[in-house]
């Protein structure tokens, strides 16, 4: 028995509010069980300067969390003057992930920003962020298109993210973090709506994982990432 007492394979409640913040080209909170997180999207004309004259657009990322997102107080990383590796990490991924489903042709000279800012953490930060993120993306794209700005829609999938691992020698998916804190193996699956793959994480946190259980979680992500798309699709209605 899994502590939230869902099925193996069963997700956490997920609900994307859409137009939350007043002034973002788009925005969506996210919230995927207690896990809830603030996702925004800023467009500027200027392409990075390493992409200035070569006609692509580029999608990146900023991640962090509010200081009592987590049962303990965590300082603000910009009160210590760094971002944690952690941090960097992780937007980092979120950036990758988003420009996997982007045509940056089509996108034009001009960057996107995601930001994701944690309001409350229960495991699964990283993944809540890239799927709210797309879903900030694809509103700030709609903008674009609906002005006339670009000609065709950049946007080629979904792009979502779930975690999946081995709790209590069970493949799971979605974990909470009272099962993230005790899995003996731990991944995060990125995937197209189509179901390609776009990055996986996976290591052995106190026990190795043998390649049938690799396919299990595999299989467990692919029907998770379904379910969040439908999530995505259902908000952007």
């Amino acid at each position: 028995m899994r502590p939230s007492g869902r099925n193996l394979s069963q997700m956490r409640p997920i609900s994307i509010e859409t137009g939350v913040m007043r002034h973002a080209e788009g925005s969506c909170l996210i919230r995927c069980g207690n896990t809830h997180v603030l996702c925004s999207a800023s467009i500027e004309d200027n392409p990075p300067r390493f992409l200035k004259g070569t006609g692509l657009g580029w999608v990146t990322a900023e991640y962090g969390m509010l200081p009592r997102a987590t049962n303990t107080r965590n300082r603000r990383e910009a009160a210590q003057g760094k971002q944690s590796g952690r941090t960097q990490e992780i937007q980092r991924l979120i950036g990758r992930s988003l420009r996997a489903g982007v045509d940056r042709v089509a996108l034009g000279e001009r960057q996107i920003t995601i930001d994701c800012d944690v309001l409350q953490a229960d495991g699964g930060t990283r993944c809540a962020s890239i799927t709210g993120g797309w879903v900030a993306l694809r509103l700030a794209v709609n903008k674009l298109l609906g002005a006339g700005v670009l000609t065709s829609d950049p946007i080629v999938d979904h792009v979502a993210a779930v975690s999946c691992g081995i709790y209590a020698g069970q493949p799971v998916v979605d974990l909470d973090y009272a099962e993230d804190s005790e899995a003996g193996t731990d991944g995060n699956f990125v995937m197209t709506g189509a179901g390609r793959l776009i990055e996986v994480q996976m290591s052995a946190e106190g026990a190795t994982f043998s390649r049938e259980e690799m396919g299990k979680l595999l299989d467990l992500a692919e029907a998770g990432i379904g379910e969040l798309v439908s999530a995505q699709k259902a908000a952007l209605e």
